[in-house]
């Protein structure tokens, strides 16, 4: 039996490592024979399923509820790229980078030089500057 690994609190980024862990416990030889046996299409009715709980408990303001199943959809998350990077495709890390290079990269008004920076930009300037940058990428 494989010990349980301590929940620690005191950060996002330590429990995050924590559920990356766990995932990997229970995909590993000695793990969960049902989270072993899952790909990356039969975890998509739950990636849908989650999504919806997380929209429910937002529709409810329940936040308790909310707190719970946003927990349920980054497990989802983390057990799609942990499928990923079993087949050495990419890692959670991977797709971590990716989200923060793409904040950084549709956010110039705010990580950007300070030309591109004002006190003045709207919230429809900022939502038609992403899909601006948006397009360009997919261009590039």
């Amino acid at each position: 039996m494989t010990e349980p690994p301590k929940i620690n609190r005191k950060t996002a980024g330590e429990n995050f490592d924590c559920l990356v862990e766990i995932m990997r416990t229970l995909r590993s030889p000695n793990g969960c024979p049902w989270d072993r046996e899952q790909t990356l299409l039969s975890l998509r009715a739950f990636i849908l399923e989650e999504a919806y709980e997380v929209l429910d408990a937002i529709d409810q303001n329940n936040m308790e509820g909310l707190r719970d199943e946003i927990g349920d959809l980054v497990f989802e998350t983390v057990f799609l790229a942990q499928l990923c990077a079993e087949n050495n495709q990419f890692t959670i890390t991977d797709s971590l980078a990716s989200v923060i290079e793409k904040l950084i990269r549709r956010h110039p008004h705010v990580f950007g030089d300070s030309n591109e920076r004002s006190s003045r930009i709207t919230s429809e300037d900022v939502k038609n500057r992403w899909e601006e940058i948006k397009a360009n990428e997919r261009i590039a």
